[in-house]
């Protein structure tokens, strides 16, 4: 197996975290609109960043650029694979990225999904945290993109280890969404990012790791989990890659895949929507996270999402300067330090990179 060259790698990894903050932090201002809402209020796409007005359920009151909890809790595992360092990460490790995140109030209070809500209050009293992921007895437990919007570190520190990419997006799955519908999903991100920092990757290779994440993901969460009604993440997944292929823009895109595939809280939508709109924006990092910012409903996951896919591939420098110094000047995110650490550990794990 081929490999980057540790510095286009750092590149890649800097690329994937900075694409999902500031689809992030686009889609803010979007959320729970719909794609014909977003055009009229916005007189277009979404391509630089807005301050949510008092009508979004959520952002309402924050500056045109904060992100939310998709990247902040993205930023929290980072730090957690980083704690593991060389070993396994662990579901305690990803517990204590999670009650991290949760000692911000605001952050809890106004962003949290309902899954990782209820998994939130339940570690917090001291409860197993595998019961919790696998507990509920309804469709709509577990099966959220909690889990999805912020896997990129378990792929950006297994580049071209797509097993390995897959092994730990499960884990951390574990505590809060483990459902097989979940697990499909946050695998099929990871290993997608993991095949996207491999030399000669290219869209076509990227969403074929998608589709392979999605397979294993979904077995090992029948392993792990909880199998819960709901529809496959890859057969979504396969309509969206139809749709991105079909669609005559970035416009159309959203209009087609927002129809048919959906854009919302669900895996089985919000993952599927951001690998259609990384065809559909042919893996542009900056072209994908716009899209995905004016999809409409969940378009700040989504964005996130699309943007950690597109990144990994087109690395920082495909990355609109003007707006990420924006994005770290407001948030101080320590984007470029965090894929300097993320780098040094994938070169540890995979010491044959340096060869």
């Amino acid at each position: 197996m081929k490999h980057l060259a540790p510095p286009e790698l750092r590149k890649r990894i800097w690329g994937s975290l900075a694409a999902a903050a500031m689809g992030d932090a686009l889609g803010a201002p979007t959320e729970q609109m719909s794609f014909e809402q977003i055009l009229e209020t916005f007189g277009g796409l979404v391509d630089r960043f807005y301050a949510p007005d008092e009508s979004r359920p959520f952002s309402h009151g924050r500056k045109a650029g904060e992100v939310t909890d998709d990247s902040s809790q993205m930023i929290e595992l980072c730090k957690a694979f980083l704690e593991a360092g060389t070993d396994r990460i662990t579901v305690k490790h990803v517990v204590d990225a999670l009650l991290r995140w949760a000692e911000d109030p605001e952050m809890f209070t106004r962003f949290a999904g309902p899954t990782t809500r209820q998994a939130i209050e339940r570690l917090r009293a001291g409860e197993d945290p595998v019961s919790v992921g696998r507990s509920g007895i309804t469709s709509s437990v577990g099966t959220s993109n909690g889990c999805a919007m912020k896997i990129a570190p378990a792929g950006l520190i297994h580049p071209g280890h797509l097993e390995d990419a897959v092994e730990d997006a499960c884990t951390v799955c574990l505590p809060t969404h483990a459902t097989q519908i979940s697990m499909s999903a946050a695998s099929a991100v990871a290993a997608g990012i993991a095949q996207a920092l491999t030399p000669g990757a290219n869209v076509y290779s990227v969403v074929q790791a998608c589709l392979f994440g999605a397979r294993l993901g979904e077995g090992r969460g029948r392993e792990l989990g909880r199998t819960t009604p709901g529809p496959s993440v890859e057969a979504r997944m396969e309509i969206a890659v139809e749709l991105g292929l079909k669609a005559k823009n970035i416009e159309d895109a959203c209009r087609l895949i927002g129809s048919y595939v959906g854009s919302g809280l669900h895996s089985a939508e919000a993952v599927p929507a951001a690998i259609g709109l990384f065809i559909a924006a042919k893996g542009d990092p900056f072209k994908t996270v716009v899209g995905a910012a004016c999809i409409g409903d969940d378009t700040d996951t989504i964005a996130t999402i699309a943007g950690s896919l597109a990144g990994a591939l087109g690395g920082i420098d495909q990355i609109p300067k003007s707006l990420y110094d924006q994005l770290e000047e407001l948030n101080h995110l320590g984007l470029e330090g965090l894929a300097e650490q993320l780098c040094d550990l994938a070169l540890r794990l995979h010491p044959e990179i340096n060869r």
